[in-house]
Order: structure tokens, then sequence, then C-alpha cells
């Protein structure tokens, strides 16, 4: 993340801007945003100037750094037209404290996925079903790291203790079946509900990273879901299979 990375609160010092009460500026990478109330006007972070899209062409806040905040100049064509103030805002480090915390719930939930998917594949008979729970346990590693990338990409660690959220608990349960008969339709149940829970959860991550200024973690996030909506299809898609396999499980002729 850039040094301008994260939410910052605007003061007007001077000039010919407009009262800038509840104004803030939102920065992620090379792009940024500055919040009028609930509306956005965009710009392209280059180096230290924010340079506006249309339709303000010309637009241009320069900004020297003054200890953790910084002096800004609006030049409008290259004339300075006011000066104002950023500070990192006391709400945004609320936001960044509860996006970490989403995504090292969401880190915690792909362990705990891997663990059933694994108790899964070994009670598994079917080649094709097989190969999809191999494909997505593949797929299930890959967001692991990502959402390990982003945490330290935040100067966090994942959290042993995260492991009791309220997600985890309703993940837990699910391979408590796997020791009983009629595997098959349990785990088809128990992947279907998990994929579900999965994706709820990165709902809701995609959301709290876009307020918080995070795009790469919101599109990561977006991304992920399609993955596990993948396997939700192949699972809603295939009922009739694993109802058979699971009475001929049972010892019930089909």
């Amino acid at each position: 993340m850039g040094e301008l990375d994260g939410v910052w609160d605007v003061r007007r010092t001077g000039g010919a801007l407009p009262p800038l009460y509840g104004v803030r500026k939102r920065i992620h990478g090379r792009t940024g945003e500055t919040l009028f109330g609930a509306v956005p006007v965009r710009f392209d972070v280059r180096g230290l100037e924010l340079h506006y899209r249309a339709p303000f062409f010309g637009l241009v806040d320069a900004l020297e750094p003054v200890g953790g905040s910084y002096r800004g100049r609006t030049r409008l064509f290259g004339r300075d037209v006011g000066q104002f103030e950023l500070r990192r805002s006391i709400v945004a480090e609320d936001i960044k404290t509860q996006l970490i915390k989403h995504i090292d719930e969401a880190h915690a939930m792909e362990q705990n996925v891997l663990r059933m998917l694994d108790s899964m594949i070994q009670t598994t008979d079917d080649p094709q079903v097989l190969d999809k729970l191999e494909h997505h346990k593949g797929e299930t590693q890959s967001h692991a790291q990502r959402m390990r990338s982003q945490l330290e990409a935040h100067g966090a660690t994942p959290s042993v203790v995260r492991q009791a959220g309220g997600v985890m608990q309703a993940l837990a349960k699910l391979p408590l079946d796997m020791v009983r008969p009629e595997k098959a339709g349990r785990n088809a149940r128990d992947a279907y509900a998990t994929e579900h829970l999965e994706i709820a959860s990165y709902e809701l991550l995609a959301r709290v990273a876009d307020r918080a200024g995070d795009h790469e973690t919101a599109a990561a996030a977006r991304e992920i879901i399609a993955d596990e909506r993948s396997m939700a299809e192949f699972v809603e898609q295939n009922w009739d299979l694993f109802a058979d396999a699971s009475l001929r499980e049972a010892g019930v002729a089909v």
C-alpha cells in the first residue's frame, strides 16, 4: 500500500475553496475519490498530485507531507485557487480495523474449508465428484493465500483466535456427519451449505473493503465469490446423483 492509502479528513485553510465540512478523500494505490457526502469525485494519484477526472479536467490537488498529515494546494489549469489540510480520519482507522477483522475471518474460514474438503475427498468414490472436489481444493488454497496476502498488505497476520467466530462455529458443525453412513448425500449437503456461507462472507467483505477504499481486497473477494458460486452450482446440478448415491450407501435399491 502507498503512503497516501487510506481515508483522509479534509480541512480548508485558505483561498477560494468552499467550506469542506465532512469532506473526505479515500485513496488506494493509483486511484482515489473526494467524497462530498455520498457523492464521489474521482481522481488519479501521480506521486503527490491528485489529478481529477472528467468533468473536472485541469483540477489538481498538490500535496506536501507535514509530519503525519499533508498540506494541499488546489490548482485549476496550473493556477492556485485554494489551500487545505489532510489528516487521517479517525473513522478510517475504525474502518481499517473492521476490514482486517473480516479479512482475517475469511482466511480462517478457508483454512476450515480446506480441512472439510480433505474429509470429503477421503469419503468420495464418484470420479466426477472427486475431480470437482480436488479442483476446488486448489481454488480454496489460492483463496486462503490471497486473504493472507491482503492481511499482510495491511500490516497484519492471521489470528488463531478467529477460529471462534460465528462462521467458524457453523463450519465446524458440518464435518460431524463424516463418520456416519450415507456420506455422498451428506457431503453434498455440507458442501452446498459451506459454499453459501463463503459467498455471504465474501459479499460482506467486498462491501467493507469498498467503504475502506481497499479496491484490491474488494476485487479479490468478488473473484473468489465466482469460484464459490461455481462449486455451489455443481452441487445444485447433481442433486439426483447425490441422492441416488446416498440411498445406495444405505442399502436401498434405486
